[in-house]
């Protein structure tokens, strides 16, 4: 199958949550036979902050972030594509490009809207009737999400939406494996995360919270946005960590905290990438609490669960390290068996199969 996809980036990472989901999941699409041209904007410093040159599993066609000619060449260009795929949050001509990939619909294609932050999405078009994609969701083929489960695809449902798919996170185990400890990651609990509106509270209670209650123990920060936000005296901030350091920061502190943001969380069914990568790594993680957690991990065995950042504070107090290890392996084990990306493949090609 030939794929046009249009989405933020697939080269950087930089201001970019959705670039290994992007990566892993047209690797594996590429493994499996399937062509893939991906369409990206330059945009958001992210041009100048990659961090991988084009690869050789897929096609990759800049256009301006500015002006409308370039990316209407680039629609122009995926018009003889068989699938053709409007990711959520390209961040320039977003409007246009959901209007327009529809009009490359003909017979024999078809044209899916690809959700990376569904509750964005929903809690926007249904507090905005007026809101301009809303009417165009029943014409799309497929809306594939990165995650949701039962709550996103029954919102999309009473949107009108043909067919709703959620296509989760999950681990290439050829980027995201076991590395040696490196000293500039040494700590106790790592988290690695942009600032962003709907996560900061979050990242307060669950993270720096967690910090304040264990002045004795070192916390790293990584991510894009934090540099002027005050943090207690034993929190490192490390700034943008480039996605090649990434094995090696979830492998050397004693733990690793994901935090989701307060959508992701309230709708549930929604790991985040960081999830899979740090299983795949066999980090010890720790997780604030989210419906749905079950489906991916055992809570106690594969992660460490907690409901507030006291509870973050009581699990790292009593962390020592045969139990991180014990927990870090189990998750691998659970992740490199049931959530791969080449799994993740397979489930989208049965998904487009029915489709079509």
């Amino acid at each position: 199958m030939n794929i046009a996809f249009f989405g933020s980036s697939l080269v950087s990472a930089y201001w970019n949550g959705a670039a290994t989901y992007y990566r892993d999941i047209i690797r594996a699409l590429h493994a499996r036979g399937h062509r893939v041209t991906f369409y990206e904007p330059d945009a958001y410093e992210r041009q100048q902050h990659r961090d991988m040159a084009d690869p050789d599993w897929a096609r990759v066609v800049v256009y301006p972030g500015v002006g409308e000619e370039g990316v209407r060449r680039a629609l122009d260009e995926a018009r003889g594509a068989d699938l053709i795929v409007k990711a959520s949050g390209v961040g320039v001509f977003d409007e246009l490009l959901e209007a327009a990939a529809l009009d490359l619909k003909r017979p024999g294609n078809l044209v899916a809207f690809w959700d990376v932050d569904a509750p964005a999405t929903l809690d926007r078009v249904q507090t905005n009737s007026q809101d301009p994609f809303r009417a165009l969701i029943p014409r799309y083929d497929l809306i594939l999400t990165y995650g949701g489960g039962a709550p996103v695809v029954s919102a999309y449902g009473a949107l009108r939406a043909r067919r709703c798919v959620p296509i989760y996170n999950a681990l290439d185990p050829a980027t995201h494996h076991p590395v040696a400890p490196d000293p500039r990651f040494a700590g106790n609990l790592g988290f690695l995360g942009n600032r962003m509106p709907d996560r900061e509270a979050r990242a307060e209670e669950f993270f720096l919270r967690a910090a304040a209650l264990l002045p004795h123990k070192k916390f790293l920060l990584g991510g894009s946005g934090w540099g002027d936000k005050g943090l207690p005296p034993n929190v490192s901030y490390l700034g943008h960590v480039f996605t090649p350091d990434h094995n090696a920061f979830n492998c050397t502190p004693l733990a690793v905290l994901n935090i989701s943001r307060e959508s992701m969380a309230r709708y549930g069914f929604s790991p985040a990438t960081r999830v899979f990568e740090a299983a795949g790594a066999g980090a010890c993680l720790i997780t604030d609490h989210w419906e749905g957690i079950e489906e991916f991990l055992v809570p106690g065995r594969e992660v460490l669960v907690a409901q507030d950042g006291a509870e973050v504070a009581a699990q790292l107090a009593d962390l020592t390290p045969a139990r991180a290890r014990e927990v870090g392996q189990a998750a691998r084990t659970r992740v490199l068996a049931q959530h791969t990306y080449a799994q993740r493949a397979e489930t989208l090609e049965s998904v487009l199969e029915g489709a079509s």
